[in-house]
């Protein structure tokens, strides 16, 4: 198997990106989305996020309010850290399960935004760096909605992209069309299939 993670820093594109590797039918998996899923089945997870950061997180319904508690953890480096704590240990155990219950020669690719700012790339075989610059990933999330100060503060917690240059072991430019994107895609699938290849022969 050959173990993808896909990083970017905030508003680079890594969805649209993670789309692009799923045309070329690799197994993605959505780091976020992985958590989110732990807060909503109420389990382990939930109760040890819900410990440390008491009842004021919860909606009517009981759910968790992640901007509730995006707004406390990046207030507050010691509490992003025990956030990071609770829940990545919990992502990385379930990762294992998926994995284990691919094919034995698949592709698995990860979309996860902190993999080099917590320095968990020895967990995969490659590091796929999706970028753009500071002010097109800044058009990109206010146009989603997001305020100014909310994309400040997220990107202040990640690495500057161009240091993430340095580190990474292959790079899709996705600052300008997103044909060339798709293009740069598919001649990443195209290496990754012949590592594959290669393995099994």
């Amino acid at each position: 198997m050959l173990k993808i993670a896909l990083t970017g820093n905030i508003g680079s594109g890594k969805s649209t990106v993670a789309e692009f590797f799923k045309e070329c039918g690799f197994y993605v998996f959505d780091a976020d989305r992985i958590i989110k899923g732990f807060y909503e089945e109420r389990g382990k997870v939930y109760e040890e996020v819900l410990k440390a950061f008491g009842n004021e997180i919860l909606d009517q319904g009981g759910n968790i309010n992640t901007k509730k508690l995006a707004d406390i953890v990046f207030a507050d480096r010691e509490k992003l850290l025990l956030l990071e704590r609770i829940t990545h240990s919990a992502l990385y155990e379930r990762l294992e399960e998926e994995f284990k219950k691919l094919p034995e020669h698949a592709i698995a690719v990860v979309e996860a935004s902190l993999v080099l700012e917590k320095k968990t790339q020895g967990r995969y075989d490659f590091v796929v760096l999706v970028y753009a610059p500071y002010e097109i990933c800044k058009q990109r999330v206010l146009a989603k909605g997001m305020s100014l100060e909310d994309f400040e503060r997220r990107w202040q917690k990640q690495l500057p992209p161009e240091e993430k240059l340095k580190k990474a072991h292959y790079v899709i430019d996705n600052s300008q069309s997103l044909e060339r994107t798709r293009e740069r895609v598919r001649e990443l699938c195209k290496v990754f299939r012949n590592l594959v290849l290669f393995q099994k022969g």
